[in-house]
């Protein structure tokens, strides 16, 4: 039945102990039963040679006593009892020492995993930092407890990111509701005409910002899900798409946007990868000066974007790829006035693992960044 309760299994040590006892009684009695057969019919051999000795030896004329005779055989029946009886003494004695020996061993083989379940039990949110670090030969069970360390240290990793996603979340939506509060509070006390339509224009600005906020956030949460379904997608074409898009904005602030392209198929999700192209046309735009440049190359399995602008340090790249976070380096900043909230990088590597790639960066050789988005080969 489902709900009958499942019988609770006996401790690893004590079956381990068991088997050891039970496979020793098994070969010590096949060893045992052995012995006595060959002991036995050996003796009896011997005895039997002797009594043919003893009427060999007998004068003729003479009447040969049978008493020698089956005084040999009695004493050949009570050397094989005594040896089956001691043998078994014997055997039994050593099924009571290989228990203990296995017992023994079984607690000495298992207490890594016991460590190892006393750490898992000890650990919590609090401290992920702690770590099993069993010392020893390379083993199985060194091996495992390796591979829990680094469960662990990826939990930990994953932990931190979390907390430091929910604050920079936090923080960056506080921000402009304390920026609208203060509008609202110092805007419409006796307000003028002019004041009014300053704290609209406040007003609908945080109101973008925050709409560009949570709908960055829910792109990120949903591109770090496995993709459920997937078509065929031009990359290529949609790569010209999105420069079409991103062309509008690079003018404005006096970018050239350049566009080369080879026919590339992609099993994937067409709104995540152009949201993937955007995200880094965008960026290579905002993040550079007048008169820079873009350029997009899309080849086999390969989307690379360039640009020039402010020189990033190679130190800081990594950082880059997490949420909420933007350069430090020198005149890292961006040319509109928007700076952004720090989610374009870490958007478009979420996307990337999501289709199976790798999303990496490069300083550039004139400056800025080099971005190469890699997705694997078509089965």
């Amino acid at each position: 039945m489902n709900g009958a309760p499942h019988a609770r299994r006996a401790p690893a040590r004590t079956r381990i102990a068991a088997v050891f006892g039970l496979v020793f009684a098994l070969l010590g009695g096949i060893l045992l039963t052995l012995v006595f057969l060959m002991s036995r019919a050996g003796t009896a051999a011997k005895a039997h040679q002797l009594i043919g000795q003893q009427l060999t030896a007998v004068p003729e004329g003479t009447t040969p006593s049978d008493a020698p005779g089956q005084v040999t055989l009695q004493l050949a029946q009570i050397a094989a009892d005594q040896v089956l009886t001691w043998s078994a003494v014997a055997l039994l004695i050593m099924v009571v020492l290989a228990i203990a020996v296995g017992w023994w061993t079984a607690g000495r083989v298992l207490r890594p995993v016991h460590a190892m379940t006393s750490t898992a039990r000890r650990i919590s949110q609090e401290n992920l930092h702690e770590r099993i670090a069993l010392q020893g030969p390379p083993d199985e069970l060194k091996e495992l407890a390796d591979t829990f360390d680094a469960l662990l240290a990826r939990l930990e990793r994953s932990f931190d990111s979390q907390r430091r996603f929910i604050a920079n979340a936090s923080h960056e939506l506080r921000t402009p509701l304390t920026a609208q509060r203060a509008a609202l509070q110092i805007g419409l006390d006796n307000p003028t005409p002019e004041e009014l339509a300053d704290v609209r224009e406040s007003l609908l600005a945080d109101n973008r910002r925050n709409e560009r906020l949570i709908d960055g956030l829910l792109v990120l949460a949903q591109s770090e899900q496995a993709l459920v379904e997937t078509e065929t997608v031009d990359l290529s074409a949609v790569a010209e798409e999105e420069a079409a898009r991103c062309g509008q904005a690079a003018e404005a602030v006096g970018v050239t946007l350049s566009v080369e392209t080879e026919p590339v198929l992609l099993r994937g999700d067409r709104i995540l990868l152009s949201r993937l192209i955007s995200n880094l046309l965008r960026n290579a735009i905002a993040y550079n000066h007048p008169g820079g440049r873009v350029h997009l190359r899309v080849s086999p399995c390969c989307l690379r974007v360039t640009n020039t602008g402010p020189a990033v340090p190679a130190d800081e790249i990594g950082a880059l790829f997490e949420p909420f976070r933007r350069g430090r380096g020198k005149d890292r900043t961006t040319m509109g006035p928007d700076r952004g909230h720090g989610l374009g990088l870490a958007i478009v590597r979420s996307i990337t693992t999501a289709h199976g790639g790798t999303a990496t960066a490069a300083p550039g050789a004139q400056g800025g960044l080099e971005v190469e988005v890699r997705f694997p080969r078509p089965a």
